[in-house]
């Protein structure tokens, strides 16, 4: 699987999990030089997995919370628990 942003792999991985409807990324598989923690929203604080989203930035181009993390998931999420998820602006195939 890959996460394609603007033509750019910024994340590879055949070890990725589905959970939720998203697929997610082991951390040391994606180009985190590329990511940027954002400010977490008054939803952020209240998601009970403990969720940080990150925008996608290179260039002067930057595409809002698209990618994200739980970093202190419960049960459900434990799976996932600090690999990234990727969205919107961000092709997963």
């Amino acid at each position: 699987m890959k996460a394609i942003w603007r033509g750019k792999t910024i994340a590879e991985s055949d070890g990725t999990l589905e959970v939720g409807g998203y697929r997610y990324f082991p951390r040391d598989t994606v180009r985190m030089d590329l990511l940027q923690a954002v400010a977490k929203t008054a939803s952020d604080l209240e998601c009970p997995h403990g969720v940080q989203f990150y925008d996608v930035v290179e260039g002067g181009v930057r595409s809002p919370r698209a990618a994200w993390s739980y970093e202190a998931p419960q049960s459900r999420m434990k799976p996932v628990d600090h690999w990234m998820g990727f969205w919107e602006d961000v092709e997963v195939k």
